[in-house]
């Protein structure tokens, strides 16, 4: 069942509640005082609750939306002035009828205290429309209240469809991003070793198939995760056989049964082999991974640092933007990125509670 029809469905059970406990309060009450229920008199009173209830809707389900909506307050005003003025008239004529011709009451013969009686029933006329005026603003209330609610559900529905393009749109410069990058170290491997080039493109295709599939996803399990980024890492080092580069990997098989939003951390991972491997000279990339106990995953990365050169057209530099952009649309105020080069070192490091 929709929210909006959860929402109508509540709203009636409550409406219906509210008018037959109206309805019912004669009952309650002489029960209360212990006196003889009489329906001839609860016949009188119906009047009264009918005249809320027609006031109330006809406001409820026309006049506040085509009147007071509508920009049209004077009309709304004079148009329930009127209302209210009929209904009293109504209770009036109804309780009239009801003494004369259902109780069969006698008028009062006319004497010195008609006045006061006069001033009686002009008491009864402004409490009624007091009444009526009370039950037009507490019909206002609850449909600007209602309104409120249904314009704040559609701003989210909004935000949330403006979330999810974006996310979209951010997936969708990751994937060729990722591609670009892989298959420049593919490159540079066929030059080295053919057969292991071979094996590369195996196991590009392997990860392309999480790329292309699983991203599609919102989040997908920590497991899957770590291996997609245990088999990238092995895909990058099949290039840097040489006794110069040292690595340190530290990436778990158990995701202790998280959830996480699918290539988060390629991204540090792609930078940290792109800018900080070089096959001639003296480097290193340790990458590190592990779940505290606080529901939170911390990402540790270090590496050498070597500039990339105006030659080098590898990537468009979008990789970090990208990843900011997107952990402020998924964890907002719930992860700590930080990026930093300490001379010839550089250290990343991701923190997300889970």
């Amino acid at each position: 069942m929709s929210q909006n029809r959860v929402n109508s469905v509540f709203q009636v059970v409550i409406h219906t509640i509210a008018w037959v406990l109206m309805f019912l309060s004669p009952i309650f009450f002489s029960y209360m005082r212990n006196e003889t229920f009489s329906w001839v008199r609860y016949l009188d009173f119906c009047i009264n609750p009918v005249s809320f209830m027609s006031v109330f809707y006809i406001n409820y389900c026309w006049l506040i939306d085509r009147q007071l909506f509508g920009k049209h307050i004077t009309r709304f005003i004079v148009m329930n002035l009127v209302l209210i003025a009929i209904f009293v008239l109504i209770q009036h004529g109804w309780h009239g009828f009801f003494r004369n011709f259902i109780e069969e009451t006698q008028p009062a013969p006319k004497n010195r205290h008609a006045t006061r009686t006069e001033l009686f029933l002009v008491f009864i006329f402004l409490w009624n429309a007091i009444l009526l005026a009370l039950t037009v603003a507490l019909s206002v209330a609850i449909k600007m209240t209602a309104n409120w609610y249904h314009v704040e559900n559609e701003k989210r529905e909004i935000e949330k469809e403006r979330t999810q393009a974006e996310l979209k749109n951010l997936k969708n410069q990751l994937n060729p991003h990722f591609l670009f990058n892989t298959l420049n170290n593919i490159y540079a491997l066929i030059q080295v070793n053919p057969q292991q080039a071979q094996y590369a493109v195996h196991s590009l295709s392997h990860m392309l198939r999480y790329v292309l599939y699983e991203n599609n996803q919102n989040f997908i399990s920590l497991d899957k995760e770590f291996a997609f980024m245990r088999n990238y890492v092995e895909l990058m080092s099949l290039r840097l056989a040489s006794d110069r580069v040292h690595m340190k990997i530290d990436i778990p098989e158990d995701g202790m049964g998280y959830m996480v939003a699918p290539l988060l951390f390629i991204t540090l991972i792609e930078n940290a082999f792109k800018h900080g491997v070089s096959p001639s000279e003296e480097s290193f990339v340790n990458i590190s991974f592990r779940i505290a106990e606080s529901d939170t995953l911390v990402c540790a990365i270090e590496n050498s640092y070597f500039p990339k050169t105006d030659n080098d057209r590898s990537g468009s530099g979008i990789g970090l933007e990208n990843l900011r952009k997107r952990l402020n649309l998924i964890y907002p105020n719930r992860h700590i990125l930080r990026t930093e080069r300490m001379g010839n070192r550089y250290v990343s490091q991701l923190v997300i509670n889970l």
